[in-house]
């Protein structure tokens, strides 16, 4: 008897902590579906997403890491994507040429489509002597996350889109958007006060991804290649960034995660510099915020200034 009893009371135990799972498993589908979709081009807009919506939002991005976004095209799954989010958000400028095409050939006529770059003052590009204009990708510099102001700028445009997407909740993306914006303006701070600090303002990297930047804090970079990263220098280009960078004392040569690093070493090892990695945020790199990898960036930048 006293056997049967426990069977009965394990068995109730069981029942109950089944019925706790489906509970909490039922819970958590429904707070799944509760949040907004969001669907980001890269790395970069997926984060400005995430420090405005915060536990709101569920946030995908469509260009894989290891995968530059220069070169993507969009899969059939990619559209899907974007056709089963409330939000799309991309950047504009020829950085993800195929964005507005995607946009049309989703079935969505609900979704809310964000060019993050829009009311941005832009930087404009040149036409190099050997390209014509049809291979020329785009009027503008499309780099406009990697500078301080220009994430405020793409943070913005998308804050008003959660607040069209989710009127509720205007004053929780207002409150989390001033948030983000001040951690901006500290770093940006904190960064604009060094570099006027120090005399060289000039800096190398592998291509020229960081126009926006030197804007913020008056600074000049020279490239291995151009703002598209696409193919090497010419031996005159190199032997003109070799004379650059003696002239200028350049003792660190930059180079980005997404581009293969062996110019950069050449040109390091013709003027005695060390190369450094630098990130251009396009990708999740080391796990590590925005935030945290402008301020590596921005710190190696200096250090290689004061050398």
């Amino acid at each position: 008897m006293l056997k049967k009893i426990s069977i009965l009371l394990s068995c109730a135990i069981l029942a109950l902590s089944f019925s706790g799972c489906t509970s909490n498993k039922n819970a958590e589908n429904q707070s799944n579906e509760s949040k907004i979709k969001i669907s980001a081009t890269f790395n970069a807009l997926k984060e400005f997403a995430q420090a405005v919506g915060k536990e709101k939002v569920e946030i995908s991005t469509i260009i894989p890491d290891g995968m530059e976004a220069h070169d993507f095209e969009p899969k059939p799954q990619d559209i899907k994507a974007i056709n089963d989010a409330k939000i799309f958000i991309y950047n504009g400028l020829e950085m993800d040429s195929w964005a507005e095409d995607a946009i049309s050939s989703a079935n969505n006529k609900d979704l809310i489509a964000v060019c993050a770059s829009d009311g941005a003052d832009l930087i404009e590009t040149e036409t190099s002597a050997n390209e014509t204009d049809e291979e020329h990708h785009g009027k503008y510099d499309p780099h406009l996350w990697l500078s301080l102001k220009g994430a405020q700028t793409e943070a913005l445009n998308i804050k008003e889109a959660l607040v069209k997407a989710d009127p509720a909740n205007k004053d929780y993306y207002e409150k989390n958007f001033s948030e983000f914006k001040n951690q901006l303006e500290e770093l940006y701070n904190e960064y604009k006060e060094k570099f006027e600090s120090v005399q060289n303002k000039n800096f190398v990297t592998g291509h020229a991804a960081f126009g926006y930047l030197c804007r913020d804090f008056g600074l000049s970079q020279n490239s291995v290649s151009d703002i598209f990263a696409e193919g090497e220098p010419s031996p005159k280009q190199l032997a003109n960034l070799v004379n650059y960078c003696k002239e200028n004392n350049v003792k660190t040569i930059f180079a980005e995660e997404m581009a293969s690093p062996d110019v950069s070493k050449t040109l390091a090892n013709e003027v005695g510099a060390k190369v450094e990695t630098i990130y251009t945020i396009e990708n999740n790199e080391d796990d590590k915020t925005y935030l945290e990898r402008m301020s590596e960036n921005l710190s190696k930048i200096y250090q290689s200034l004061k050398e």
